[in-house]
């Protein structure tokens, strides 16, 4: 059985160990530790291998709370105490800016963290009926693999959603649809919690009756979606709370439907956002734009402050809530929302939006990199870049820094997500 010392982690939380040159990443070894391993993928330049014993562990090392952990695909890093996670993170973008874009930040942000369990107010769960191992499963998908995770608890959603998993098995199992039903989206806000089922063919009377004992039963609100996002409808109760959460420090809620995009931490969110306010450091009279801004998540904290904002974003739907938000927090008068695709941006399409005295940019993980592009020579002095993915990010550096001009004044990791391998990231741009 070969053994080797573990290096580092890759971006998918694997233990990096090098012999004769070749990569092979080890499932589940974490750095410092020297293991055994098993390859079960050759390629020339690296290999791909199960964890097969820890001879010498690391102080990082601990027991994963969850009985799931190794099974359920949810989590890659619960055998890492949480501070070490952290560190872990940070290396992935420092690596990734400096491997990929040739960029150092000139100053390395304090991590952005919250609490490590009941934080994930959004999660997609897998549904499907296997006679064979209980009946109704409904869970994340396991490791690696197309299945559903035979779950009964989750640490990492939310108590009251956690609890639900049992019930809804239960649910599921006794309606006419069990089969046809794929998917269930879970979507925790301020004064309710949602619950969209993806179904395939319409309930039947008996399983519209069931569903609405449960919504009451549960005090949650069920959505149906027939089709694709947009079908979403809410079914029971009609009428009721909204689903929307608070920047309590901006003074802002905002609506939203249970299958927009919105970010899964809403605690680690909020200080996200004030530390993307305090890097931008917008000033009243300031013309600032905010690229791919979703609902408005930073488009109003950053008109709160005085600015003028213009937000972009492709989502038709998405633009049209946060017009909606913009107005119900009174600031309807100070944002401006535009639909674009911002994948497509040339140094043309971006000039007819007009100058800005500055920029935030959040993309998704593909990056923004015809956007940075496309910045001429009266771009924005100052760049706040909000990164879900540290190898676009690193890459979109690379073009702000040797094409354009601008300096990485500041760069640090956002743990959104919690025992994950998701690097969550804020870049700070400036130019003279």
């Amino acid at each position: 059985m070969p053994v080797g010392k573990v290096e580092s982690l890759d971006h998918e939380a694997r233990g990096i160990v090098r012999e004769d040159g070749k990569a092979i990443f080890v499932d589940g070894a974490l750095p410092g530790e020297t293991v055994e391993y098993a390859s079960f993928r050759r390629k020339p330049k690296y290999e791909l291998a199960h964890l097969v014993r820890v001879q010498k562990a690391s102080v990082a090392r601990v027991e994963p709370a969850c009985p799931h952990f190794g099974i359920c695909g949810g989590c890659a890093m619960q055998h890492m105490e949480p501070s070490a996670q952290i560190a872990a993170k940070q290396r992935v973008l420092e690596d990734s800016l400096w491997h990929i874009g040739r960029v150092r930040a000139e100053t390395i942000l304090p991590p952005i963290h919250g609490a490590p369990w009941g934080y994930r107010h959004r999660a997609r769960l897998g549904v499907r009926k296997v006679e064979s191992r209980g009946g109704m499963l409904i869970g994340f998908h396991e490791w690696r693999s197309s299945y559903i995770a035979d779950i009964r608890s989750c640490l990492v959603l939310p108590p009251h959603v956690s609890d639900l998993l049992m019930p809804l098995r239960e649910l599921i199992g006794g309606l006419s649809v069990a089969d046809r039903l794929p998917q269930i989206e879970v979507a925790v806000g301020e004064h309710c919690t949602a619950l969209v089922f993806r179904i395939l063919q319409p309930l039947t009377a008996g399983d519209e009756k069931s569903v609405r004992a449960f919504a009451d039963h549960h005090g949650v609100v069920i959505y149906l979606q027939p089709a694709g996002p947009d079908s979403a409808r809410r079914f029971h109760p009609l009428p009721g709370p909204r689903l929307s959460y608070t920047l309590p420090e901006f003074d802002l809620e905002l609506d939203f439907r249970p299958t927009d995009f919105t970010q899964v931490n809403h605690a680690v969110n909020r200080v996200m956002v004030r530390r993307a306010l305090r890097l931008l450091d917008p000033q009243p009279g300031e013309r600032i734009a905010d690229m791919f801004c979703g609902l408005g998540n930073f488009t109003l904290p950053i008109a709160r402050s005085g600015a003028l904002v213009v937000g972009v974003e492709g989502s038709p739907a998405l633009v049209a809530r946060g017009r909606e938000a913009a107005v119900a927090n009174g600031l309807g008068e100070r944002v401006e929302f535009g639909v674009a695709n911002l994948f497509d941006c040339t140094e043309q399409s971006l000039a007819k939006l007009g100058r800005f005295d500055k920029m935030l940019i959040d993309p998704p993980r593909e990056g923004a990199v015809e956007l940075c592009k496309a910045l001429g020579d009266d771009a924005p002095r100052r760049l706040v870049y909000v990164s879900c993915n540290p190898a676009t990010l690193a890459r979109d550096a690379g073009v702000l820094a040797s094409i354009k001009g601008y300096r990485l004044a500041a760069a640090g990791i956002v743990n959104m997500f919690p025992h994950t391998a998701h690097v969550e990231s804020i870049a700070l741009f400036e130019r003279a």
